[in-house]
């Protein structure tokens, strides 16, 4: 099993989890988080007075899978979480070692 966890742009969240939902992956942890990549951050103007936003908003999407089923989850990531400019995200991908769902008791690919 595999973790994939994605930091999106917010505006793209209903695409991703509208294409992971397709894929049959209906389980997934959405947090807001702040960062910044290489970018590090931009400048705005606000009435006038220019100041610096290190962090820029964002979401991380957290997904587990089955190791088979991981490479179309990160296209269909990419597919919909992709503008082509600076800040479109990262994915993260680490093996899971195990699940348990706590209804029922259920553990591995069961729990998922």
């Amino acid at each position: 099993m595999k973790k994939v966890e994605a930091v999106i742009r917010h505006f793209k969240l209903d695409d991703v989890k509208n294409a992971l939902n397709e894929l049959g992956i209906h389980g997934m942890t959405v947090s807001e988080v702040s960062g910044h990549g290489r970018q590090k951050g931009h400048t705005e103007t606000y009435r006038g007075t220019e100041y610096s936003v290190d962090f820029v908003p964002k979401k991380k999407v957290e997904v587990a899978c089955a190791d088979d089923a991981l490479q179309s989850v990160i296209d269909a990531i990419l597919k919909n979480a992709q503008t082509g400019q600076i800040g479109d995200g990262k994915i993260f991908v680490s093996n899971l070692e195990n699940t348990i769902r706590i209804r029922t008791g259920e553990t591995g690919e069961e729990a998922l």
